[in-house]
């Protein structure tokens, strides 16, 4: 089982400037520029701090490191994903499933919440948006799945589960920090996120290959940059994607926009409240953290060749430094990073973006913050495709500050700032307050900040 896509999606195309080709490889020179001062600014920046020959070294030294990678993962499909037991939660990662995360960015936990117990959770979940339906905001309009609920009784059972919590430490565990500073530690804390409960036979495309927490920010915010500093000083094998003291500053909201959270999720995360598989709204990753994001940052800097033959030989690629053109593919700044096979070729998103194995009720996904995933556009399924969207966030005071004001705007009736939401949930009908959190479950909610 490869675990490839069954058919490619019509996704949009980033290939060409200020446009959405429908081309696989759409190499045409651009008769446009964005004429926009953000992204000028932040081509320029870059250039400027690390200098044109690094930029270059890199570029070629990255599109190496994919060709094995991409062989890799084409090779073992839906395999490659790291799968571990639900003993992994009260045992720790062992040392092969670590090195396994590490590599891939990303995790299937098997059975964190009891599958009866995540099927009854489904049920009141299920009953719970319906009762509330005329107040409850969702997308897409015309066919709404994914709904704005955030501090349901049910999501908030699932949040402070001790096995739920105990993971979450181990998975902000993965990432390494200075322990002696007291602002930061492995202590989980809760961001809020919604519900999604997509129906048999609902087709999405509305969800394509991406990166979250931040698009253009990654170039432009300087903290941020920071971050990728030996991807851009022309060392991208020494990047380390689990560095939590340089990246818990980073400003992912540097640009505010709805998809923009300044909180740091060291994991994203689904908690399935139903099965779901291939071809049945699950989610795909591309299960490789280092090389994919090096790729993605090196980009912007390059123009493919103009010969379509030459398009995978990264030595054709022209370095461009001109300040006329500053061309960011995918990287709206009021979307999340954006990828597709015309704009992020060496990638080969159409072979190595694959479905995580068959999910159960209870079992959890994760995937690291700057990895590269999309929803499956079909739901071929029998039932329901539910999930709670659960992340995993260490303490850092930036998480900190936000908790603490996540927590005040819920006692108050207000839905989370980055939410935008507009609903006193209090209101609703079946509604409870925090009044059965554990100690534990307490501080993760902010309570002691």
């Amino acid at each position: 089982m490869t675990g490839r896509i069954h058919q490619w999606p019509s996704w949009p195309e980033f290939g060409v400037e200020n446009s959405l080709s429908s081309d696989r490889y759409s190499v045409s020179e651009p008769n446009q520029t964005y004429n926009d001062k953000y992204y000028q600014e932040a081509k320029k920046a870059v250039i400027t701090e690390y200098g044109p020959e690094n930029l270059k070294e890199a570029w070629i030294r990255v599109c190496k490191q994919l060709e094995s990678v991409t062989n890799e993962i084409i090779s073992q499909g839906t395999g490659i994903i790291p799968v571990c037991s639900a003993d992994a939660v009260e045992k720790g990662f062992s040392l092969e499933e670590l090195a396994r995360i590490k590599k891939t960015g990303c995790v299937v936990v098997r059975e964190v919440i009891p599958k009866e117990e995540a099927r009854a959770i489904y049920k009141e979940i299920h009953n719970y948006i319906k009762d509330n339906r005329d107040v409850i905001c969702s997308w897409p309009a015309d066919a709404p799945y994914m709904f704005e609920v955030y501090d349901s009784p049910m999501q908030n059972a699932i949040r402070s589960n001790p096995r739920h919590l105990k993971l979450q430490r181990l998975l902000n565990n993965v990432w390494h920090y200075n322990t002696t500073e007291g602002d930061t530690s492995s202590d989980p804390l809760i961001f809020y996120d919604g519900v999604r409960d997509r129906p048999p036979g609902q087709y999405f495309l509305g969800l394509g290959p991406h990166i979250d927490a931040g698009s253009l920010a990654r170039w432009s915010g300087p903290k941020y940059r920071k971050v990728y500093e030996a991807i851009f000083s022309g060392h991208p094998e020494d990047y380390d994607a689990w560095d939590l003291e340089i990246r818990k500053e980073a400003e992912q909201d540097f640009y505010k926009a709805p998809p923009h959270t300044r909180v740091l999720r060291s994991f994203q995360g689904w908690t399935a409240l139903t099965s779901s598989g291939r071809r049945e709204g699950c989610i795909l990753l591309y299960p490789n953290i280092k090389s994919s994001i090096a790729y993605v940052l090196l980009r912007p800097f390059f123009r493919p060749p103009k010969d379509e033959a030459d398009i995978m030989n990264a030595s054709k690629w022209t370095f461009d430094d001109s300040d006329s053109t500053h061309f960011f593919p995918g990287s709206d700044i009021e979307q999340s990073q954006r990828l597709s096979r015309s704009s992020h070729p060496h990638l080969r998103l159409e072979e190595c973006l694959v479905h995580v194995p068959q999910i159960d009720p209870g079992d959890t996904v994760w995937w690291h913050t700057d990895l590269c995933h999309a929803v499956d556009p079909e739901q071929t399924g029998a039932e329901h495709a539910s999930v709670a969207f659960i992340p995993s966030c260490p303490t850092t005071s930036v998480n900190k500050v936000y908790v603490k004001k996540q927590l005040e705007d819920t006692l108050a009736g207000r839905q989370p700032e980055d939410m935008q939401g507009k609903v006193n949930e209090q209101l609703f009908k079946g509604y409870q307050k925090h009044t059965v959190l554990s100690e534990e479950a307490r501080r993760a909610f902010g309570y002691y900040f």
